[in-house]
C-alpha cells in the first residue's frame, strides 16, 4: 500500500481515536458524578485523556502535513468541505438554543408570570460586561483576518503578532464570562430563562475555549515554520472556527442580553403606570 497512484491519504492505524472516545465516555460519567455525589475526580481524569489524546493526534497530523508531506491538494480541497460541513453542523446545534429562546419568550406562559423575562429575574445589562466581550471577540475577528493576510503576504513577524492578540484576546473574553457567571444574580435553575441563557452562553464560551486552543496551536506551528503562503489549511481552519464563533456571540448578545433586557424595562415600564 505504500506505493499508490492517487492522490488521498489512507491513514495509519491510531490509538488516539479510540483514547479520546474513552476520554469522553469518563467526562460525561465524571459530569453525572459530579452532580449527583459532588466528586470531580472522574470529570478530571476524562477531560485530562481528552486534552492528552487531542495533543497526541494534533501532533501525528501536523506530522502527516508538513514532514510526510501527505496532505495534497486533493486531500486539502477534502478537509475544507470536511471543515465547512462542521460548521453547519455547529450553525443547527446553536439553532437548536435560539429556538428554545425564541419559543418560550414570544409566548411566555402563566408559570413565569406571563413575561419576558420571568417577573423574578433580574437581567444583566447588555452594555456592561457583554458589551466588552462584544467589542472583545470583534476586535479578536480583526486580528485574525490580519494574521492570515500577513501570511499569505509572507510576512511572519504580523502573523505571529495577529494570532498572539487573537490568543490573549480569547482568554480575556473567557475570564470576563466567568466574572459574569460569578456575579450572575440568577442561576440555571430559574426558569426556563435561567436555562435557556447558561446553556447557550455556556456551550458559546466552550466553543471559545476551543477555538483559543486551536490558534494557540496554530501559533506554535507558526513558529517552527509549519506554514507558507499557500499551504496553511490547519490555520485557515481555526480561523473560519473562530469567525463562526463571532457570529454567533453576536445572535447572542443581540437576542439573550440586548432584547432580553429591553423587554425586562418594558414590563417594568408598564407595571409602573398601571
Amino acid at each position: 500500500m505504500s506505493n499508490h497512484n492517487h492522490p488521498f491519504h489512507l491513514v495509519e492505524k491510531s490509538p488516539w481515536p479510540l483514547m479520546a472516545s474513552v476520554g469522553a465516555l469518563l467526562s460525561t460519567s465524571g459530569l453525572v458524578k459530579w452532580f449527583h455525589l459532588f466528586s470531580p475526580q472522574l470529570l478530571i481524569i476524562g477531560l485530562l485523556s481528552i486534552l492528552l489524546s487531542s495533543a497526541q493526534w494534533w501532533r501525528d497530523m501536523s506530522r502527516e502535513a508538513t514532514l510526510q508531506g501527505l496532505h495534497t491538494n486533493k486531500v486539502t480541497i477534502n478537509m475544507k468541505w470536511g471543515m465547512i460541513l462542521f460548521i453547519i453542523s455547529e450553525v443547527m446545534f446553536f439553532f437548536s438554543f435560539f429556538w428554545a429562546f425564541f419559543h418560550s419568550s414570544l409566548n411566555p406562559t402563566l408559570e413565569i408570570g406571563s413575561s419576558w423575562p420571568p417577573s423574578y429575574i433580574i437581567p444583566f445589562n447588555p452594555f456592561q460586561i457583554p458589551l466588552l466581550n462584544t467589542a472583545t471577540l470583534l476586535a479578536s475577528g480583526v486580528s485574525v483576518t490580519w494574521a492570515h493576510h500577513a501570511l499569505i503576504e509572507k510576512s511572519h513577524s504580523q502573523a505571529t503578532q495577529g494570532l498572539l492578540i487573537t490568543v490573549i484576546l480569547g482568554y480575556y473574553f473567557t475570564i470576563l464570562q466567568a466574572y459574569e457567571y460569578k456575579e450572575a444574580p440568577f442561576s440555571m435553575a430559574d426558569s426556563v430563562y435561567g436555562s435557556t441563557f447558561f446553556l447557550a452562553t455556556g456551550f458559546h464560551g466552550l466553543h471559545v475555549l476551543i477555538g483559543s486552543a486551536l490558534l494557540l496551536v496554530s501559533l506554535a506551528r507558526l513558529q517552527v515554520g509549519h506554514f507558507s503562503s499557500d499551504h496553511h489549511f490547519g490555520l485557515e481552519a481555526s480561523i473560519w472556527y473562530w469567525h463562526f464563533v463571532d457570529v454567533v456571540w453576536l445572535f447572542l448578545f443581540v437576542s439573550i442580553y440586548w432584547w432580553g433586557a429591553y423587554m425586562h424595562y418594558m414590563f417594568k415600564l408598564n407595571l409602573k403606570f398601571m
